[in-house]
């Protein structure tokens, strides 16, 4: 969508992208009600910019991460401007416990990257726990095509986290 043509067809990128940028923000907020706002926040700010989308420069599910991040992050900043209640310091956090938010927000996107088979094997093998003969056998996938998916997957995976801070927007 250019200048020229600014029409956005919400209804059908909602469709299209939809549930894959919820899943996104679940995961990325833990909270189910508050992906659900993100989403909504994220698909207003893409109606309010869409003269500026330029699909040479990227597809709209790209662009769509793209906002539904920077929509993220503001959330967590918004909860660190609120006070807290209980002091920091009484808060049990265990530590060591894994990735920061960011990082893992990071992480996810770049899942979120992949195509649906990549991600679908990354997650069965490295995440589940599943062998290749166990998921070859569920998915009807050949092992050596598991392989070769995950290979790519986990280099695209690679690229995406080496691109840089997951701070930088």
């Amino acid at each position: 969508m250019n200048a020229q043509n600014p029409g956005l067809d919400v209804r059908a990128a909602f469709e299209a992208h939809g549930s894959a940028l919820l899943g996104f923000a679940v995961n990325a907020l833990r909270d189910h009600g508050l992906a659900e706002d993100c989403v909504q926040e994220t698909f207003l700010r893409a109606w309010r910019s869409r003269a500026h989308f330029d699909p040479s420069r990227g597809s709209l599910r790209t662009w769509l991460f793209a906002i539904e991040r920077r929509v993220i992050l503001d959330v967590f900043r918004a909860r660190e401007r609120t006070p807290r209640l209980v002091p920091q310091s009484d808060v049990a956090e265990p530590a060591g416990s894994g990735p920061d938010v960011l990082e893992r927000l990071h992480i996810v996107e770049g899942l979120a990257r992949l195509s649906a088979e990549h991600r679908e094997a990354v997650v069965a093998i490295h995440l589940t726990g599943c062998s290749y003969a166990e998921y070859s056998a569920t998915s009807g996938v050949p092992v050596a095509t598991l392989r070769t998916r995950v290979f790519y997957a986990l280099r695209a995976l690679r690229t995406h986290l080496d691109e840089g801070d997951p701070t930088d927007d």
